[in-house]
C-alpha cells in the first residue's frame, strides 16, 4: 500500500523521493493537450504542491471538465524533483479520484484575493484560504506551546468551571446561567427565586478560572488552567469577543519577583515555539499588507531581550515628562492606556517591560496590598507595539486584609466564603497571572482584528454556528 503524505511533509524535506497518495483541495486547474497541472492544498501547508497529469490518463480524462477550484481529489503517483524554477517538487500523477465537485458559479473561494471582511462572513469556509488556514494552524501550535511549556516545568491542569457561582472581577458583566421559562420567571418579595432555577442559586459562565485555580495552587503547588471565559460587556471593537481563550497559572509560595519571572519566560518561550515550528506561516503573514514588514524581527527581539521593570509610579513619572500629547492625559491613580504602554515599550524601553506596584483602586480585589496601603503588588507586562500582553499580581493571602478589601468593595461576601477559608487554612504566599491566548496570537500572526484568530468569533450582535 502507498504511503499517505502531507504537503507539509513534502515541503520540508522529511520525504523522500519515490511513491505516494496524496489527497486535498484544488486550488487550480490548467488543461492543455501535452499536460495538465493542477495545484494541490491538503491544508497542511501555506504553499500547495504542483501535480503533473498527463491528459489521456484515464482516471483523469473522464472527471477533468469537472474539477475546478474547491474540488476535492486523492491521487497516486510519484514524487519526483522538479525542473520548474520556484518549487523544488512535482507530483507525477499515474491515478486521480475525483472525492467531492465544487461548483465554479457558487463556490465562494475562487483563485483570487479575498479580504478578511468578506471571509469573516464565511466562517465554515475560510479555513481553506490561505490566510486562515496559516492563522489556524499557528493557534494549534501555539496551544502545544503553553502545554508543554507548563507540563515540562512541573505544573498540574486544571479543568476550572464554565459555569460558576462567583465573579472573579467583580465587574458583573457576565452571562446568566437559567433554565427558567423567562415567560414565567419565579419570584420571592419581588426579587427572582433562584432557589427554583436548576443549581438553586444563581449562576453564570466564568469570566476567569483565577479563584478556582487558587484552591487548587494550595493543594497542588503549581497549576495552570486553558480554557473558555466569557464577558458579557457590550464592546464592539477589533481587540475585544464575549467568549475567548484564558490561561491562568497559580503558583504557591510564589511572590511577585517569581510570578514576574514565569511570565518573562512564558512569553519568550511561546514566541521561540511559534518561530521553530511555523516559519512558512510567519514568513506569509510578513507579505501581507496588514503586517509590518519587520513583524519577524520585531518577534525575535522580543524572544531575546531581558525584560525590564518599572513601578508604576516611576512610569507615570515618565510619561508626564515625555513631552508627548497623549489623548488621555497621564495622571497618577489612572489606567495605563495603550497609547501609555506603547510608549513605554516602544520608546522608552526599546524592548518588553513589566510595570509592578499599581493603585489598588484601579485593581482587583484579590491583588496583595503592599505597605504603603495605596498600592497593590500588581504587573502588567508589556510588549513592542501591542502593550499589555499578561496582567497578574501577588493574591492577597492575609485572611483580614482579604476581607476588609471585599467590604470596601462592598461585593457579596457570602459569595466568597470559601476563597476566604483558603486564607484560614494553611495559608501562603502565592502567585499568578493571565494571558488571553487571542492576544497572544494577534501579536504573534501580525492579525489585527481578534475576530481573525479565533474559529467562531462570539461578539455583541454575533453568535453563528
Amino acid at each position: 500500500m502507498q504511503s499517505k503524505l502531507t504537503i507539509r511533509d513534502i515541503n520540508q524535506d522529511k520525504a523522500p523521493l519515490g511513491e505516494y497518495q496524496l489527497s486535498g483541495w484544488v486550488r487550480t486547474h490548467r488543461q492543455s493537450k501535452s499536460v495538465s497541472f493542477i495545484e494541490l492544498n491538503d491544508g497542511s501547508a501555506v504553499r500547495g504542491l504542483q501535480l503533473v497529469i498527463d491528459p489521456n490518463l484515464d482516471s483523469y480524462k473522464c472527471v477533468a471538465a469537472t474539477i475546478s477550484t474547491g474540488a476535492a481529489i486523492k491521487v497516486r503517483g510519484q514524487l519526483v524533483a522538479s525542473p520548474a524554477k520556484g518549487q523544488k517538487y512535482e507530483f507525477q500523477v499515474s491515478e486521480l479520484e475525483l472525492v467531492g465537485v465544487a461548483d465554479p458559479e457558487t463556490y465562494p473561494l475562487q483563485k483570487k484575493g479575498h479580504t478578511l471582511e468578506f471571509l469573516r462572513d464565511i466562517l465554515h469556509l475560510r479555513p481553506r484560504s490561505n490566510t486562515f488556514g496559516a492563522v489556524f494552524r499557528v493557534r494549534s501550535v501555539a496551544s502545544m506551546a503553553v502545554h508543554k511549556f507548563f507540563q515540562d516545568r512541573g505544573f498540574y491542569y486544571v479543568h476550572t468551571p464554565i459555569i460558576t457561582a462567583s465573579d472573579c472581577e467583580g465587574a458583573g458583566a457576565m452571562f446568566r446561567v437559567t433554565t427558567f421559562d423567562l415567560a414565567k420567571v419565579p419570584l420571592k418579595d419581588g426579587k427572582v427565586d433562584f432557589n427554583e432555577d436548576f443549581f438553586k442559586a444563581e449562576t453564570s459562565l466564568t469570566v476567569s478560572g483565577q479563584l478556582e485555580g487558587e484552591i487548587f495552587a494550595t493543594g497542588l503547588g503549581k497549576i495552570y488552567t486553558f480554557g473558555p471565559t466569557f464577558r458579557a460587556e457590550n464592546s464592539n471593537t477589533v481587540r475585544h469577543l464575549s467568549e475567548f481563550w484564558m490561561i491562568e497559572p497559580e503558583m504557591a509560595f510564589y511572590e511577585l519577583e517569581d510570578n514576574m519571572k514565569l511570565a518573562e519566560d512564558f512569553i519568550r518561550y511561546l514566541i521561540r515555539y511559534v518561530l521553530e515550528h511555523c516559519e512558512e506561516e510567519l514568513k506569509f503573514f510578513q507579505e501581507r499588507e496588514w503586517t509590518a514588514k519587520d513583524h519577524i524581527q520585531v518577534l525575535e527581539r522580543v524572544m531575546n531581550a531581558d525584560f525590564a521593570s518599572l513601578d508604576y509610579s516611576e512610569a507615570i513619572r515618565i510619561l508626564e515628562k515625555s513631552g508627548k500629547k497623549f489623548e488621555f492625559p497621564v495622571k497618577w491613580g489612572m489606567d495605563l492606556q495603550s497609547e501609555h504602554e506603547r510608549f513605554l515599550t516602544d520608546e522608552y524601553v526599546k524592548g518588553p517591560v513589566i510595570v509592578v506596584n499599581y493603585p489598588k483602586e484601579i485593581k482587583a480585589f484579590y491583588m496583595k496590598v503592599n505597605p504603603d496601603g495605596k498600592t497593590v503588588r500588581a504587573m502588567d507586562t508589556l510588549v513592542p507595539r501591542l502593550g499589555e500582553i499578561i496582567g497578574g499580581s501577588q493574591r492577597e493571602e492575609r485572611h483580614d486584609v482579604l476581607l476588609q478589601r471585599i467590604r470596601e468593595l462592598k461585593l457579596p461576601e457570602e459569595n466568597y466564603w470559601w476563597y476566604l477559608e483558603l486564607r484560614k487554612f494553611g495559608t501562603v504566599p502565592h502567585s499568578g497571572f493571565g494571558l488571553g491566548f487571542e492576544r497572544f496570537l494577534m501579536y504573534v500572526t501580525g492579525m489585527q482584528n481578534i475576530r481573525d484568530v479565533i474559529p467562531f468569533p462570539r461578539f455583541p450582535g454575533y453568535a453563528k454556528f
